[in-house]
């Protein structure tokens, strides 16, 4: 049967991705969506939209029988479950097919064999691939475990057996840290995975985290797509990756990619998978797991093999045969992608959540694509939810060879501005910059390796963005009454600058960016004031060509001394964002007719990092506490987050209980 009309069960980028392959294909889609995604770019942009519940992911896009009856209702022939969500649960598989619904993925017994890590790793085990000592066992006791991971050797490392995304893990190093780690672990993957089932490894302090993409169809084809090297991570999230890996021998490529094929095999597997291992400095691999599903990082292997990789599951869903053979795909350059998270680097990367007030990505950039589910224009401003993953998008870039294409994604991210909830952006530029990543020395613990380089002190503002943001705040002020109507140019009332007998007074802007003050001085010059003067942070005086008024757009470019800056002024209160190529600064705006915006908070209160949910309230009110420890667990896009003591004291109220739902800066308790 030829599939005509496919309802995707899942949001953001990959649902985006997903239909733009469809509409190339002419297959109409179906987007399901919770009340929170209701003006998602991904509903705009489907044939038809379908409602199926709260925001809470479980009350929504985990409810499959919400998502079969959409698709019942709307006459769909499949349902693609994108990655995430259902992607990888067997009963989903299966009630697709009882509702005579083709699912764009594998057989529900080849999820069932992968699904669970430790039933996988029992699969490789019989079949020789070689694994990473640990405990893969069904016994859960928390004296078992323990005894288990004294057994393997500290450190280790705790995963949940039934997920993945660095959920419900946690490194372990010595036998006193075990128990809450364990708990931790287990009420995370509870919350992520609806299973708080682990599993114990032996931790392997820096290999590599490479995986290999498999495919393979109902005819009994099976090959890999080379290789994809994903080991920049933090807290065990894969944060850029690459393809194929750097330095890999072609003889481990054969066998990993070999292995691979043979355990897709083994479990009759169909479609696209990927099946991810560690590797040792002496290019020593060992089974990590099978993902039974599209990888985020799918983009990668397409650029280098010329393939789609969605397109492909749906004509191997369709009973079609694999449009590739192992020996007609080849490597053809090298493609790197990151991911740009609305996280805080700085604060130990805390997921962020908000609108989004800014974002735009780079204009026709040749060997760059952008795989992203949010937008900002003019019909509104999406918002990054607390309750999904903050993803804003992923952005990859490819290259002739590996230096090509760090080159092409380090302009790329130059050209991308995002400005809302605190992003990575800053901190990705960096990555691209180090030597050692250049040198393609690379490790799971390269981010904590690099931390100084990585994540230093916040850097002081340059001078020239202190004046770029003067001059947006002066062209805003002269011309914000003009709203496009010619007839109004001539009108003396349509500027709102100091206007002075005899000439132009002179607008003075002052700004503080950490302990300094910076002062820039605007006068207009001329009926327009396209050339106005400015006296400039360190007292030198220069003319000013403003080639973009910012009621315009939001963008503004100028010419300083014969150098041309472009970029964008986002102004909150007090506080301003400047966005140009490069750079993402943020300092405050000492507007003589404003007011102080700062808020002080108390000594002794502690407050909610982020929007979420206490799951864990760790001290009792008249309690002594130490400094550092932990007190509060607040739990947000399925990973929890400690609020820890800043100094010794006594709890003197406990704002929260277990179960609260709290918003950002919540105070959760206070401490004298």
């Amino acid at each position: 049967m030829l599939i005509e009309k496919i309802l995707i069960a899942n949001r953001g980028e990959i649902a985006c991705r997903v239909i733009k392959t469809c509409r190339r294909l002419g297959i109409s889609t179906v987007a399901v969506y919770s009340d929170a995604d209701a003006e998602a770019l991904h509903v705009a942009m489907a044939d038809a939209a379908v409602n199926i519940g709260p925001a809470p992911a479980r009350e929504s896009y985990l409810v499959m029988e919400k998502i079969i009856d959409a698709a019942k209702k709307t006459g769909a022939d499949a349902i693609h479950p994108g990655y995430g969500f259902l992607a990888e649960n067997e009963d989903f598989a299966k009630a697709c097919a009882k509702a005579g619904l083709v699912f764009i993925g594998p057989p529900a017994s080849a999820i069932a064999a992968m699904g669970g890590k430790s039933d996988a790793k029992a699969l490789m085990e019989k079949a020789g691939v070689p694994l990473v000592p640990g405990y893969h066992g069904d016994k859960q006791d928390e004296k078992f475990l323990k005894a288990e991971a004294k057994k393997i050797g500290y450190p280790v490392l705790i995963k949940a057996s039934a997920g993945g995304g660095g959920k419900g893990m946690r490194v372990v190093e010595s036998e006193k840290d075990f128990a809450e780690a364990l708990a931790g672990a287990k009420r995370e993957a509870k919350a992520g995975f609806g299973d708080d089932h682990v599993l114990i490894e032996k931790y392997l302090a820096s290999p590599r985290h490479v995986e290999i993409q498999v495919f393979a169809d109902t005819k009994g084809n099976a090959v890999y797509l080379f290789e994809r090297d994903c080991s920049i991570q933090r807290r065990h999230q894969k944060v850029l990756e690459e393809a194929p890996a750097p330095g890999l021998s072609e003889a481990t490529r054969r066998k990993m990619g070999e292995a691979a094929v043979a355990a897709a095999k083994a479990i009759d597997y169909v479609g696209a998978g990927t099946v991810e291992f560690l590797l040792d400095a002496k290019e020593n691999f060992y089974f990590m797991e099978m993902n039974t599903r599209l990888q985020v990082e799918h983009p990668v292997t397409e650029l280098i093999t010329q393939t789609d990789l969605v397109e492909e599951q749906i004509r191997v869903a369709e009973g079609e045969t694999l449009s590739f053979t192992q020996d007609g795909l080849g490597i053809h350059g090298h493609a790197i992608e990151v991911r740009l998270y609305a996280e805080d680097p700085a604060n130990n990367f805390l997921p962020g959540a908000g609108r989004i007030e800014c974002l735009q990505f780079p204009r026709g950039a040749d060997n760059v694509r952008v795989d992203t589910g949010v937008r900002e224009s003019a019909s509104g401003k999406d918002v990054i939810s607390i309750h999904y993953d903050p993803m804003i998008a992923k952005i990859i870039a490819w290259g002739e060879d590996r230096a090509a294409a760090i080159a092409n994604l380090k302009s790329a991210l130059d050209e991308t501005l995002v400005a809302g909830p605190k992003t990575n952006i800053v901190f990705l530029r960096r990555l691209l910059a180090s030597e050692d990543f250049a040198a393609a020395k690379l490790s799971t613990g390269f981010i904590a390796a690099h931390e100084k380089e990585l994540l230093p002190p916040k850097q002081p503002v340059e001078d020239i963005g202190f004046v770029l943001a003067a001059l947006d705040l002066f062209i805003r002020r002269e011309d914000r009454s003009f709203k496009g109507d010619m007839a109004d140019w001539e009108s003396p009332w349509r500027s709102l600058v100091n206007w002075r007998l005899e000439g132009h007074a002179t607008d003075e802007y002052v700004f503080r960016d950490g302990d300094r003050e910076v002062k820039v001085s605007v006068t207009p010059q001329g009926d327009y004031h396209a050339e106005p003067e400015v006296v400039m942070p360190d007292s030198r005086r220069t003319r000013v060509t403003v080639y973009s008024p910012a009621y315009v757009d939001m963008d503004f470019s100028v010419v300083i001394d014969g150098t041309a800056y472009t970029g964008v002024t986002l102004r909150d209160g007090a506080r301003i964002t400047l966005l140009r190529p490069g750079h993402n600064d943020e300092f405050t705006y000492l507007d003589p007719l404003g007011y102080d915006e700062a808020e002080e908070e108390g000594d002794g209160k502690l407050t909610a990092p982020m929007p979420g949910k206490v799951v864990a309230v760790r001290v009792d009110l008249g309690a002594a506490v130490k400094k550092g420890q932990p007190l509060v667990i607040v739990e947000a896009m399925k990973m929890e987050h400690t609020v820890i003591a800043p100094a010794d004291g006594v709890v003197e109220a406990i704002h929260a209980a277990v179960g609260d739902q709290v918003h950002e800066k919540y105070e959760l308790i206070s401490i004298k």
